[in-house]
């Protein structure tokens, strides 16, 4: 029986965009839009021919999907559900890209201290934020004690992964979808395309420049909405990195005056309440996912500490709206002249 997580309402009636291209005189940018990993994905890329371009990003899309069904929650033919219904009972063997998410995710959970913690799952699936549903706090208290990376065991030599304890659950959907943006544009460089972008919903990676030569401009949403929705607060300038954005606003609902959001603190099962969104840039998609949750959780303070000790960028607005930037973007990075 396949369990089916909702898209998001945009998505409710995405079945595909249209090829879109936009002549210049270095190439053209060609564009293409799809609904996978329960998200929107959008693929850039600039090319002199049309029918590269087209051939590259079906291949992206093919290889995001491939990997999305392997680490898919809510399938039962996921080798991260067997992984789950194991625990306790048996290592799971598991294919070379199962296994490598899985040890990035424990490596972030130790940098992090379990701030990002992919065990999470038994927590995060008790909430409901599309119908507002919250668990009482004794259910939370009860499964807090699944909840703990250190209980995931990794042998790279038989390639499998066991989960220690019966009710543990890995949640890989803080670092899937930066992960899938890696694999796609390792597949559109296979394909021979020298620059792009792969945006899976707030995950972005960059490669190359625009076909003017200048870098790419990816904007920064404002998490308190004024006059329309998609608001940028900030706009950076990257080639050759990723971004991903964390925030309170992307899956959330109000009860009781209180904002109840999807990013849980591992340590209590409940929402983070340090920050309304982190924006982390770095080298590759599946940390700057993953830490962008991490630093969100831990809070400006320790957040920042964090980034510099990994030599990774970061934008961080509080609980207050208040801004604060890494040295790193200094001189890449816009803020809106309202905020």
């Amino acid at each position: 029986m396949n369990r089916k997580r909702p898209l998001f309402p945009a998505l409710l009636c995405l079945s595909l965009i249209l090829f879109y291209s936009c002549s210049t005189g270095n190439g053209s940018v060609y564009r293409q839009s799809k609904a996978l990993m329960d998200t929107y994905v959008t693929v850039t890329v600039v090319s002199s021919s049309k029918d590269q371009a087209r051939r590259a990003v079906q291949d992206a899309f093919s290889e995001i999907e491939r990997f999305g069904d392997l680490i898919n929650f809510f399938s039962d033919k996921s080798e991260l559900s067997k992984i789950n219904r194991n625990a306790g009972i048996a290592p799971v063997r598991v294919s070379p890209l199962t296994l490598d998410v899985v040890e990035k995710s424990l490596y972030v959970a130790r940098e992090s201290d379990g701030a990002f913690d992919p065990t999470i799952g038994p927590e995060i699936h008790m909430w409901d934020f599309f119908k507002k549903i919250k668990p009482s706090d004794d259910e939370i208290r009860k499964k807090l004690p699944l909840v703990n990376y250190r209980n995931v065991v990794v042998d790279n030599k038989d390639s499998t992964v066991f989960l220690k304890e019966k009710g543990m659950m890995l949640d890989l959907g803080g670092i899937a979808k930066g992960y899938g943006a890696d694999l796609a544009v390792a597949a559109l460089k296979k394909d021979g395309i020298r620059a792009g972008i792969v945006a899976i919903a707030g995950d972005i990676r960059t490669f190359g420049s625009k076909p003017d030569g200048s870098p790419w401009n990816i904007g920064i949403q404002n998490p308190r909405q004024k006059d329309k929705e998609d608001e940028i607060i900030a706009t950076v300038r990257l080639s050759n990195k990723a971004i991903s954005t964390s925030g309170d606003y992307q899956r959330y609902f109000i009860l009781g005056g209180r904002r109840y959001h999807h990013l849980l603190d591992p340590k209590t099962g409940y929402p983070a309440m340090h920050c309304r969104s982190v924006s982390v840039v770095a080298d590759k998609g599946v940390f700057t996912d993953s830490f962008a949750t991490a630093v969100f959780i831990m809070g400006p303070d320790k957040g920042m500490k964090l980034l510099k000790k990994l030599n990774m960028d970061g934008v961080i607005i509080d609980t207050d709206g208040h801004i604060d930037v890494t040295a790193g973007l200094k001189g890449k990075l816009t803020i809106e002249e309202d905020h």
